[in-house]
């Protein structure tokens, strides 16, 4: 395997302080990296398809939960890991975009649930399909083998650090 940016730093590191342990570099700065090239990458896609990202997480948010497409604003912001506030914007701006429609509470003045709209069930299958094939593109040079050992390992790490 050909050595990378990362393996100089870790190097160089290891030269500038051999009492150190550097182990944790040759993970995390390509974790770094590669999730920099992914972000930068989806910003791209997202700009040519003429939506954010916070609007693709509402609308896939709605359309992974299935038939009729609609959940609360509490079951969205679960599912998106952002607050209350948060989905209360992205669901204004993609309800004024007639992505998505509310139903209100009979006093008018909260909402009880957010649904997909015809529109916004076809934008997301598209945008998700290019999405998500761009992405499988991204990963397309590591054997079947190798992607699913890279996400078990991955689901691993998560793991343990989400439990710390």
């Amino acid at each position: 395997m050909n050595a990378d940016a990362v393996d100089g730093i870790v190097e160089q590191w290891a030269r500038e302080r051999p009492d150190m342990a550097v182990d944790a570099i040759g993970v995390i700065a390509r974790i770094l990296r590669i999730a920099k090239l992914i972000t930068d990458e989806r910003r791209r896609v997202l700009a040519e398809l003429g939506i954010d990202s916070a609007t693709l997480d509402l609308l896939a948010t709605l359309r992974r939960a299935g038939a009729p497409y609609r959940l609360t604003p509490a079951e969205i912001a679960e599912n998106c890991l952002v607050s209350g506030g948060a989905i209360t914007q992205r669901v204004t701006r993609a309800e004024d975009a007639g992505l998505v429609r509310t139903q209100r509470s009979a006093s008018g003045k909260r909402t009880v649930a957010v649904e997909l709209t015809e529109h916004g069930h076809q934008a997301i299958e598209h945008d998700i399909e290019v999405l998500i094939g761009r992405e499988r593109q991204l990963i397309a040079g590591l054997p079947a083998d190798d992607r699913r050992q890279l996400e078990g390992l991955l689901r691993e790490l998560l793991g343990r650090m989400s439990r710390e």
